[in-house]
């Protein structure tokens, strides 16, 4: 046919068209290679790894007394960072283990910044400069004010240590316990209010609870300084504790048996427990509680976060006091 005496497979100059075959020398690159593996026995495949975790759980679970698998603990050696101009004087102020400061770059000075800089030069603190996009990364977006400490990992006290600074004050012992209250804003919120109305301090659960991270140091705006955090590995058993070292146990919740301003048992050592918003005391806690009371509020409040709640029992038990 005229206009298509190219042969076959050949490529004429300049246009498209088939390309000319190999002549045999790419071959063995056409051959077979055996069948498609499975899936569990590709090395990159999710169903090959999710293989190699089930393998690595059965060795370990029975290399364990009992077949129990491992337990895992989480790392506490995380440098914790303090956000915020107030947060970081209270800091220093309480001689805090701070081991360096960060200061944004063309900072505006103010009475608390020449304070902080004074601080760390008589103290030995290193002052290193960081950019604000790096302040915020470091802070996990906090309102730094453009300075952010970093310290060692938050040291909690046992329960029963609370006890020992209330002996020391000469006065009734005064702890607030958190049970499932999980923003740590609430907790700084709480620290805040025991230390503004005279508290020994604040017990949390070692799980399913806020810690004193970065964002419980802002909102306490320092108190977490003053007032020490301790943890619980069971609350209930804590609580226990408490009460067989002569203390009552008050747990506010919306269905308490007394309002807040008829409470009776003020004028003792006191734990005041706080539920978590919405869910309130869990039945465990609820039933170890020599009185539940409640804070009067308008119908159509139907409950208050646990920072706002423990600064009004604190405040009511203040009064009584």
């Amino acid at each position: 046919m005229a206009g298509n005496s190219q042969r076959r497979g050949a490529v004429s100059k300049g246009k498209k068209g088939p390309t000319g075959g190999s002549g045999g020398k790419n071959r063995r690159s056409l051959e077979g290679k055996g069948p498609t593996p499975k899936a569990s026995e590709r090395p990159y495949h999710p169903a090959a790894k999710a293989a190699k975790k089930a393998a690595h759980r059965a060795v370990t679970t029975n290399a364990r007394p009992g077949g129990r698998p491992p337990v895992r603990r989480k790392s506490t050696g995380e440098t914790e960072w303090i956000a915020g101009r107030n947060s970081i004087v209270e800091a220093l102020r309480a001689e805090l283990p701070i081991t360096g400061i960060y200061v944004a770059s063309r900072i505006e000075t103010d009475d608390r910044v020449r304070e902080i800089l004074a601080a760390a030069g008589n103290r030995g603190i290193p002052l290193l400069e960081a950019s604000r996009q790096d302040l915020d990364r470091f802070t996990e977006n906090a309102v730094h004010q453009g300075v952010a400490a970093t310290v060692p990992p938050y040291a909690y006290k046992h329960p029963m240590d609370l006890l020992d600074a209330a002996s020391d004050s000469g006065r009734p012992a005064l702890v607030v316990a958190l049970d499932g209250v999980t923003d740590p804003r609430n907790l700084g919120a709480v620290v805040r209010s025991v230390a503004a109305f005279g508290g020994n301090g604040v017990v949390v659960p070692e799980r399913r609870a806020a810690g004193m991270t970065a964002s419980a140091w802002k909102t306490s705006a320092g108190a977490a300084a003053r007032v020490p955090v301790a943890r619980a590995t069971n609350l209930v058993r804590a609580i226990e504790e408490y009460q067989k070292a002569g203390l009552f146990v008050v747990g506010l919740d919306a269905d308490g048996d007394v309002d807040l301003p008829d409470l009776r048992l003020a004028d003792g050592p006191l734990v005041v427990v706080v539920g978590a918003e919405g869910a309130g005391l869990s039945r465990l806690v609820r039933e170890k509680c020599d009185q539940v009371v409640s804070i009067p509020m308008a119908a159509a409040v139907e409950s208050l976060n646990a920072g706002v709640a423990a600064g009004i029992a604190l405040y009511e038990v203040s009064r009584h006091r």
